[in-house]
């Protein structure tokens, strides 16, 4: 969540249109939650990215936290990829200056 409580991935998602996307990428997230993170690389700045070969090339951004907990930051495809990268490393830049504050 955002400093001001926007929830980038979660709006993301909402708004893809293809309900099969859609569900092909809450199955990837399920199998994350089970600790397979299949075709997955690290796009710098502690910002990984997870590739769903499906449609326009979803892809899903998040970060480590603690280790264990991973924080989903954006969501995006092929096509936006480069400003998808960009904004993941600002959210979580700000998430971890937030902690910081706390």
């Amino acid at each position: 969540m955002t400093e001001t409580g926007k929830k980038p991935f979660k709006d993301w998602l909402d708004n893809v249109r293809d309900i099969t996307a859609r569900q092909k990428i809450r199955i990837r997230l399920d199998r994350v939650r089970l600790g397979n993170l299949g075709k997955n690389r690290s796009v710098g700045e502690g910002v990984y990215e997870l590739k769903i070969d499906y449609g326009p090339g979803y892809r899903v951004y998040y970060a480590l936290e603690k280790k264990t907990l991973i924080l989903l930051l954006m969501g995006g495809d092929k096509s936006s990829q480069n400003k998808d990268i960009a904004r993941a490393g600002k959210y979580w830049q700000d998430h971890k200056r937030r902690k910081k504050d706390d």
